[in-house]
């Protein structure tokens, strides 16, 4: 069966009146909880991207940039997405059981948070009703102030890039302390390492933007000091 016939069936046991705590706990352990993370990506993304009052195509074309959704399974993703962005009502609850599910594993709440980010900065405009979206969403997940605000930095395409804020590193740190932690980024942004925290390999687009930007500072903090 594939993901999105499996996602359908989820969906379609919600459709029927069970709850959402009980779909996502048959959902708790692996292969199946990726079903459950791709089920909240699309159900957050569609409701962030109504955020702002407006789903746009480029929106859309984000969500696609994350999951490759193949020809078979059109008919459903479009279902799974369009019932799910009817309007932002409920976004909470999803957060909330994704969170449950993968807490003590916070680099996979930071790889679904930064998903929304791509598709809230998909239009070119970071609206103030999706900053609130995501910022509610990340004390949902626990992701630290200083994360959220450096993620918001990377996407938001009017915020000023500061490689040492990419590489959470401090400007007076010495080089060496800025390699090791390029270093640690670079290998926890391995495929093998996102696909161990419960990262769909659709999902795995999330990371090349990620690192690219990490060794972009990396490259221009290490050129000052060359």
């Amino acid at each position: 069966m594939s993901i999105w016939s499996r996602i359908s069936d989820a969906l379609a046991a919600l459709a029927t009146g069970e709850s959402l705590s009980t779909v996502f706990d048959k959902l708790r352990t692996p292969p199946e909880r990726s079903i459950a993370f791709t089920i909240a990506v699309i159900a957050l993304g569609a409701k962030m991207a109504k955020a702002d009052g407006q789903v746009t195509r480029d929106e859309v074309r984000a969500f696609r940039q994350v999951f490759h959704i193949p020809d078979e399974a059109e008919e459903q993703a479009a279902r799974v997405f369009n019932l799910a962005r009817q309007d932002v009502a409920g976004f909470e609850t999803y957060a909330g059981r994704i969170g449950a599910m993968f807490d003590g594993q916070p680099q996979t709440l930071h790889d679904l948070l930064e998903g929304l980010f791509h598709i809230a900065a998909a239009d070119g405009f970071y609206h103030p009703n999706e900053d609130a979206f995501l910022e509610r969403v990340a004390e949902i997940f626990a992701v630290p102030p200083r994360e959220f605000s450096r993620m918001r930095m990377r996407f938001a395409p009017d915020a000023p890039k500061d490689p040492y804020a990419v590489l959470g590193v401090d400007p007076d740190a010495p080089l060496t302390e800025i390699r090791k932690a390029w270093r640690k980024l670079v290998r926890e942004n391995h495929p093998d390492a996102m696909m161990a925290r419960g990262v769909p390999e659709e999902a795995l687009r999330l990371a090349q933007k990620r690192m690219a930007d990490i060794n972009i500072a990396w490259e221009a903090i290490s050129g000052k000091a060359a």
